[in-house]
């Protein structure tokens, strides 16, 4: 598929909710997907995929679900095209890259990302520029990265400058996606980690909302991860999730 993003209309609550497989083990992670039977989408981050390799990423794809492989690419132009063409040629459909990386980067990963899809028969994968990580508090951004603007400006900066690389896509905390979706309209698509259902706790994650806020602000998809694979039955969390999103705007 060449857009994750799709038209607003056809897109039912469990297609906006990415499962964060953070898992150290193939065989726990594919378990987890699979007890979620309505699931839709996964993501495969780097403590999975270094555990697991490309493999599960393929086994993800061929029970049918859509895999956001989140490893945030960051490097010189060279390697950030070959490791992005190498993650296309899996299938995934979201990739994520450092936006720090700078633009003549992200256009060299987005151009080779395009490529090894199509040398698979697959339509282009969205890359997602990464903003500022949700574990970052404004405060301590400023005083540790001693970065003078602002986080969210910096952020909106970002996104920005990979919008004008050709992406089409970016990461950000929902608290900057209601700034970011008026700078991109649909369909560029905005993936939103920092997801917390209403009652569960925020853990290492500084900018959060709930699910519904987050779809009112502007968010494409929703990541989700402990409130849902820690949870003692995950399909009812998820299926709780799902039932926040009825009726949510975007």
């Amino acid at each position: 598929m060449a857009d994750a993003e799709l038209p607003t209309t056809a897109l039912e609550p469990a297609d906006r909710i990415i499962l964060a497989l953070d898992r150290g083990h193939a065989e726990e992670a594919l378990a987890l997907a699979a007890a979620v039977p309505e699931l839709r989408w996964v993501k495969v981050g780097l403590e999975l995929f270094t555990a697991a390799g490309p493999d599960v990423v393929r086994e993800l794809r061929r029970r049918g679900l859509r895999v956001f492989l989140d490893l945030k690419f960051h490097d010189i132009p060279a390697t950030m095209a070959g490791a992005c063409r190498s993650a296309a040629r899996l299938g995934a459909e979201l990739i994520t890259v450092h936006a720090c990386a700078g633009g003549e980067a992200l256009a060299a990963a987005q151009a080779a990302a395009v490529e090894g899809a199509a040398s698979e028969g697959f339509g282009a994968p969205t890359l997602l520029a990464v903003t500022v990580l949700t574990s970052w508090d404004p405060d301590r951004f400023r005083q540790e990265l001693a970065i003078a603007t602002p986080l969210a400006p910096y952020a909106a900066q970002l996104a920005a400058m990979a919008a004008a690389a050709g992406l089409t896509g970016a990461v950000c905390s929902p608290w900057e996606v209601a700034g970011l979706r008026a700078a991109h309209p649909r369909p560029f698509t905005l993936v939103t980690p920092g997801i917390r259902p209403a009652g569960s706790a925020a853990a290492d994650q500084k900018r959060v909302m709930t699910p519904p806020a987050a779809m009112a602000a502007g968010a494409s998809h929703l990541v989700i991860g402990r409130p849902i694979s820690g949870a003692t039955d995950p399909a009812a969390a998820f299926a709780a999730c799902c039932a926040e999103l009825q009726g949510s705007p975007g």
